[in-house]
């Protein structure tokens, strides 16, 4: 509702800024600065709505997840900003804060170790929100910890964290230091059994995660991960493409750097994957992330000589981009594998045997 109101009042005095300009009228640098602080001022609203939405849909998870799972959201940092405005100036290098949600199951034994999962959300200038309710419900019924970081750049803490993006980038780290963070102070987590998992966005983090630090991560599931942004930046409109030009970090449309869109692409940094056990997903009718991306990840996999991958690409599955996160029974059939997948590597102490026993995690048994 307020874009459509600024939309409304940037056409009214663009239209009012073409009459004075045809009529000679004084008042158009006026005109054009007070549409400026308008845009400003409805920039800052959208960001308290964005907070107000954030803190309900916070709020959504004690109802929906609070039966099984203890929650909690801890305030950590990550490294500092990659480029800072004023290098010189008070706080000027000072580690990122960030949030990140921790789940554990409420039936966990506290002279136990459990496996954790590491669990960075999608979506360019995105967030961790209830829409994972059933994802999470399956692995809190199997046993699994789990750790979401709301890392730079997510949306719903102001517009400080969501300007700090970094896609590609610092990123990776901060979902790195959220890993860290529950080793250091949970002494329930088993350092020893420690995987990730993410879809799109939080793919690409997760296969970046592996590429930079193979030794802390088990396992890993990635499905439809974003992999090749320099091809990403011709299939996707101007809009899109200038989510990346305009972060600090980047700072430039792919055609006048390649070389940091190459360096922040998975399809053309295989050979960084080193041995960590591999299932990537994709889908033909994805409508976000196009098949030929997840395709050149393969064949570059393939191509660098790696094995210790696996991979599937569905046909023209139901919910494009979602297929494998949605509600109907192939979906969870789906599900099914990538759990059998992480429960090889991990062993948590309730695997699930069938899709019986995921459909018990979301009726609310365990």
């Amino acid at each position: 509702m307020t874009k459509i109101i600024f939309n409304l009042i940037l056409i009214i005095g663009l239209l009012n800024l073409s009459f004075l300009k045809a009529s000679g009228q004084p008042g158009t640098t006026e005109l054009m600065n007070a549409i400026s602080k308008t845009e400003a001022r409805f920039e800052d609203l959208r960001h308290q709505f964005d907070i107000l939405e954030k803190k309900i849909d916070d709020l959504q998870w004690y109802n929906r997840v609070g039966d099984i799972a203890f929650i909690d959201k801890v305030y950590i940092t990550g490294p500092p900003l990659a480029v800072e405005k004023n290098p010189t100036g008070q706080g000027a290098g000072n580690p990122v804060k960030f949030w990140t949600y921790v789940f554990i199951p409420r039936n966990a034994d506290p002279a136990k170790k459990y496996p954790l999962l590491v669990f960075p959300h999608g979506g360019v200038h995105a967030n961790f929100n209830t829409y994972y309710t059933h994802i999470i419900r399956e692995m809190v019924s199997q046993g699994y910890i789990v750790t979401a970081a709301e890392y730079r750049g997510s949306t719903g803490y102001g517009a400080a964290l969501y300007n700090m993006i970094d896609y590609g980038g610092l990123e990776v780290q901060d979902v790195d230091a959220s890993r860290q963070y529950m080793i250091d102070n949970y002494s329930i987590v088993d350092k020893d059994r420690v995987g990730i998992i993410g879809w799109s966005h939080g793919g690409y983090i997760a296969l970046f995660n592996i590429f930079e630090y193979p030794g802390n991560y088990r396992v890993a599931f990635t499905g439809v991960p974003v992999s090749d942004l320099i091809a990403r930046m011709g299939y996707k409109n101007q809009a899109y493409r200038d989510l990346f030009s305009e972060q600090a970090a980047i700072g430039k449309p792919a055609d006048q750097n390649v070389a940091e869109y190459r360096k922040r692409s998975p399809a053309w940094q295989v050979h960084k994957y080193q041995n960590t056990p591999l299932l990537i997903h994709t889908n033909t009718n994805d409508e976000d992330v196009n098949v030929l991306e997840v395709e050149h990840l393969i064949k570059s996999l393939k191509a660098e000589g790696k094995k210790n991958f696996s991979y599937e690409i569905f046909d023209a599955m139901p919910g494009g981009h979602s297929f494998d996160r949605m509600d109907y029974m192939e979906a969870k059939e789906i599900r099914m594998k990538i759990y059998n997948h992480l429960n090889k590597y991990l062993n948590p102490p309730r695997p699930f045997r069938s899709v019986r026993d995921l459909q018990k995690a979301g009726y609310g048994y365990n």
